[in-house]
């Protein structure tokens, strides 16, 4: 491995999680406002001092071709792809590198350049063991875009003829290949910069260079949670997704199977960028058609277990609050959400002492794995046996989760296989269905119904403003909308890294049915202060804990909302690729639209859940049935502690 001090050099700089989500201006080290002229390809253009060549570029609109550069991440200068002329200088300069301190002249496309970066490309070429055909990325790859721009036609350093490396294919999530990497650091500088986990660094020196992970163990084998970001950001096909579409053909085609899917709200916000549509055109109605054009037996709304998990999370946070108030006993708070199974194995490995304050509520993927094979099954005739049940999700590490040990609950694995957003694009594609072109179809019932709660789990903040409705309404005993227009709750919406809110509870209603088997009133909440938080991506989870552990603002929360990814789910490993911020901010828009356009906008509202109560769970939310199925560590009832 390289010296180690880069590693922690490395993490130590000030993250750049948060240049995802707002537009980070470059220091101005003449004085405030202070912009400099730079003159590119005789166009000139004032600039902030600092600002690279390559952000002049942009504002003008010149292209110069990037590889190791991406837009969530710090600079790095390492492909030399992006090489200009600058007047004066000897050497080629790196766009993407160069701050600009003083007026200049650029030019982007002479013939050194255009040669320099040729040649780039084809050294590149010369270490890529590409079989193009046969690669995820293929038409999707930045390498291969870029051999085509610059008219590769041959090899000229020439070009491995079989593969050098073991493909690492340990993970239920992530499969590395590192015959197809070329050495950008874009998965390096998202593992330790922007998540700051720092499972993967550059070892070695000059030929001998390559991507590792510590000790070059697999995968499986190191503090991965499994997130894929790297996958996200990895400009050619030397990471994606360990992919379970064959076994799914398998079993759609297998008569004796009934094969059923769950989709997820941020696949269908994105989706439609795989078949070429613009960023932020939902498809729902569209997906279930082809979902059942390619063989499914019923298609499911996983809306329906998003509103379950509300209100199982917000009963047990109900109980903790009771026992820290009322009762007077310890009682680990804040409480964390548990839907992110990356932020929940974040948790497990660098902060294992606040586990205690992770919500044992189930992630909605899980619980509806556990629900279609109880009380689907019966109320089917179906065998648990012979029920396949898939997850249509944003998420790489909904792999892992769904191949945890516990999940299995209903006696059977509760979900069988996890499909990311750009997997079901393909199988779309490999049935040959264009889905923008296919008519609208409502999901199946019993779990067709939706709510804007549910839908609004896909982006940051959305479980925290689908609890706080909900919380509002069962224990004010007033119409949310009374206090936030539309029931929109704003403070804890948007992409800011870490977000903090204070709900007063103005008054308190009757303590509703569905709840009347915890607390016989309301009274010990009137006129509390409820604190929540809410962060996304793990770089920002870390300042968060480590502010809990301080004593700080956070540490005083009652409830913070966790997502792993940046920007929540719809930024997910699993969705489609490039990703950045304005991509991210149109989905998002995408989700809300849908909530706005919702009959039924609040979890404890949907019928579904409420006839689930009724008819199954019947001993209510944080009853029996519902710890056995629907949470983690079932103990029988009256020994659960919060």
């Amino acid at each position: 491995m390289s010296d180690k001090s880069d590693t922690k050099q490395a993490a130590s700089r000030a993250p750049v999680s948060q240049r995802a989500f707002t537009v980070e201006k470059p220091k101005d080290t003449t004085g405030i406002g202070s912009q400099v002229s730079i003159t590119i390809d005789d166009r000139e253009i004032k600039v902030p001092v600092g600002a690279t060549i390559l952000d002049a570029a942009k504002e003008l609109g010149i292209h110069i071709p990037t590889l190791c550069f991406h837009d969530d991440l710090c600079v790095a200068g390492v492909c030399r792809v992006c090489v200009v002329e600058v007047e004066g200088q000897r050497t080629l300069q790196a766009a993407c590198a160069y701050p600009v301190t003083a007026p200049i002249n650029v030019k982007t496309h002479t013939r050194k350049v255009r040669q320099a970066r040729r040649h780039v490309v084809d050294l590149l070429l010369s270490k890529h063991y590409g079989e193009c055909y046969a690669c995820v990325r293929n038409n999707n790859c930045e390498l291969q875009s870029l051999a085509k721009e610059y008219g590769v036609d041959h090899f000229r350093f020439g070009h491995p003829d079989a593969p050098i490396y073991d493909p690492d294919e340990s993970s239920y999530s992530v499969h590395r290949d590192m015959n197809k990497c070329v050495l950008c650091r874009r998965c390096v500088r998202t593992c330790i910069d922007l998540q700051e986990v720092g499972v993967l660094d550059a070892a070695h020196r000059g030929v001998e260079s390559r991507i590792e992970t510590f000790l070059d163990k697999p995968l499986a084998d190191v503090v991965c949670i499994n997130c894929g970001q790297c996958v996200n950001r990895c400009p050619t096909g030397a990471l994606k997704a360990n992919d379970p579409t064959d076994d799914v053909w398998a079993a759609i085609d297998d008569p004796a199977k009934h094969v059923v899917i769950q989709t997820a709200p941020s696949p269908r916000a994105g989706v439609g960028e795989c078949f070429g549509l613009e960023p932020g055109i939902p498809l729902t109605l569209e997906m279930n058609t082809a979902l059942r054009r390619c063989g499914f037996d019923r298609v499911f709304d996983t809306n329906f277990t998003a509103d379950l998990t509300i209100i199982e999370e917000g009963t047990e946070l109900i109980q903790r609050l009771h026992t820290a108030l009322v009762q007077k006993e310890p009682v680990a708070l804040p409480q964390f959400t548990s839907c992110s199974p990356g932020w929940v194995k974040f948790i497990e490995h660098f902060y294992p002492e606040m586990l205690p304050n992770l919500s044992s509520a189930k992630s909605p993927q899980q619980m509806f794995g556990a629900i279609i094979k109880t009380y689907y099954a019966k109320v089917n005739n179906l065998d648990p046996k012979d029920i396949v049940s898939v997850a249509l999700m944003p998420c790489s590490a909904k792999k892992f989760e769904c191949n945890r040990p516990e999940m299995n609950d209903s006696g059977y694995k509760d979900v069988d296989y996890g499909l990311t957003t750009r997997e079901l694009a393909r199988m779309i594609s490999e049935a040959g269905i264009h889905l923008p072109e296919v008519p609208k179809s409502p999901f199946d019932d019993p779990f067709g119904q939706e709510t804007g709660s549910g839908v609004i789990f896909g982006a940051s903040g959305g479980v925290m403003e689908a609890a706080l409705r909900s919380v509002i309404e069962l224990v004010c005993g007033i119409k949310v909308e009374d206090l936030y227009d539309h029931a929109d709750i704003i403070p804890v919406r948007g992409f800011e890294g870490v977000k903090y809110a204070e709900i007063t509870v103005p008054d308190v209603g009757p303590v509703p049915d569905i709840l009347a088997h915890l607390v016989p009133n309301w009274d010990w909440l009137k006129g509390a202060t409820l604190k929540v938080g809410v962060c996304h991506g793990t770089a920002n989870a870390k300042k968060v804990l480590d502010d809990i552990r301080a004593g700080g603002k956070f540490s005083e929360c009652h409830f913070i909302e966790f997502m792993a990814c940046p920007g929540g789910c719809l930024g997910g490993g699993g969705q489609p690729i490039p990703t950045t911020a304005e991509i991210r901010a149109a989905r998002a828009r995408a989700i809300y639209s849908e909530d706005d356009r919702s009959e039924v906008r609040k979890s404890h509202e949907n019928p579904a859940v409420l006839e689930l109560y009724g008819k199954f769970l019947t001993d209510g939310p944080c009853g029996e049935m519902s710890h056995k199925l629907l949470h983690t560590g079932y103990v029988p009832r009256g020994k659960y502690i919060p």
